[in-house]
């Protein structure tokens, strides 16, 4: 299926993005599920919230290995790859006993599902230069956002009627249609001409290219950051909603998707407007809002605005996270077209890793308050924002 710069097949986004909607299932559906799975494995809540961090070190770690082998070999076989081990994880998730089985088996599923999320912005960069790449990865990011506006629901209906073990049949399930919709439509995107050896010094020495030049490390804390604080509000947010404010465990999905109603919306500007004001732009719009967002946030924990407060204001925040990371995303690659599935590593790693750190040290505070949690999203995007200023906007000045 060759595709064509201006008018990619249909199929193309519809694959690409149900791939996209591996990950944010994994992460959101048994959200809601979090007290049930502590009950069934005799462990503290604390203790389940920290399967979503290790899920996602796994998923950060899992980048870094996998962008370089896609460089090297291609990207469709890493893609077959990973969905196939994130798949058999997900079944023997269905099996475990014990905290630590559960913890060692979301390690496993992290790092295969990092695999396809990598490999798929490299795809895409094959085929399209910045601008074009960011509207490209808006429109896959809108079908993806399926994913995280059904999971909680879908999930919270599942906890209450069945069992939880039925969201991780779901997963495989979905993993391997995946496996068999890209071996059908997707093509190999990377000729053999273009690839690079894989030599771990070479690696290494990519990496180090990467990181140490300050614009690009901008652009990769700003993914980071502003992810991280979304990653907040994933690991405490179920938590807060329903320990702390007592919403029913069905309907915490009602409010989580509002936070991807408002994403979808900005998204889908970012799509419309990228190709005419640059990413660039759009990309300072969304951290402007996000900011805006987060010390609103502060300000209703300090001063207890209550629940309708921070119910309506975190949409507003999770919701630019789409917008940040695509045109982030678009401005490193723009840097490192040979090595792009290197170069998506790095901005997935710490977008996912700082992430993942985030939600450790959110994890080790007893939730008793809304507190914690919106402390730690408005830190994120203050971080996120300087990261922004600091390196990226005054190293393209110099």
């Amino acid at each position: 299926m060759k595709q064509s710069s201006n008018k990619p097949h249909p199929c193309f986004f519809i694959i690409l993005g149900m791939m996209a909607m591996l990950p944010p299932l994994a992460i959101d559906m048994y959200l809601p599920s979090f007290l049930d799975i502590a009950k069934d494995l005799v462990v503290s809540q604390e203790k389940v919230q920290t399967t979503l961090a290790i899920f996602t070190i796994g998923f950060a770690v899992g980048q870094l290995f996998w962008g370089p082998i896609a460089d090297s070999f291609g990207r469709k076989p890493i893609i077959l790859l990973g969905l196939c081990g994130a798949s058999i994880a997900a079944f023997f998730l269905t099996q475990v006993a014990s905290i630590e089985s559960f913890y060692l088996l979301r390690l496993i599923q992290g790092l295969c599902g990092a695999a396809p999320a990598v490999v798929l912005g490299a795809l895409v960069r094959d085929l399209f230069e910045r601008n074009r790449f960011a509207q490209m990865m808006s429109v896959i990011m809108i079908i993806s956002m399926l994913a995280p506006l059904l999971a909680p629901i879908l999930g919270g209906y599942t906890a209450r009627y069945f069992h939880w073990h039925a969201i991780f049949y779901l997963l495989m399930a979905m993993g391997l249609i995946s496996m068999l919709l890209v071996g059908w439509k997707i093509p190999e995107t990377l000729p053999k001409e273009k690839r690079q050896p894989l030599k771990l010094k070479q690696v290494l020495k990519n990496f180090v290219a990467l990181i140490s030049h300050k614009a690009t490390l901008g652009y990769v804390l700003v993914g980071g950051l502003s992810f991280a604080g979304m990653f907040c509000f994933l690991t405490s947010g179920s938590i807060v909603y329903i320990g702390v404010y007592n919403i029913a465990q069905e309907n915490f999905g009602y409010f989580f998707g509002l936070n991807i109603c408002v994403m979808l919306l900005l998204t889908t500007i970012n799509g419309r407007f990228v190709t005419k004001i640059g990413s660039e732009n759009m990309l300072r719009i969304g951290l402007g809002i996000q900011l805006i967002s987060g010390l609103f946030l502060a300000c209703v924990a300090t001063f207890n605005l209550g629940f309708w407060a921070m119910a309506l204001s975190i949409p507003f925040f999770v919701g630019t996270i789409s917008t940040i990371g695509s045109n982030a995303t678009a401005a490193i690659l723009e840097r490192y077209p040979e090595m792009a599935g290197t170069a998506n590593a790095i901005a997935g790693t710490a977008r996912f890793g700082i992430g993942s750190l985030a939600g450790f040290l959110l994890s080790g505070f007893e939730i008793q308050s809304e507190r914690p949690m919106l402390y730690a999203m408005a830190l994120c995007t203050i971080l996120s924002f300087a990261a922004y200023y600091f390196l990226s906007c005054k190293a393209s000045k110099q």
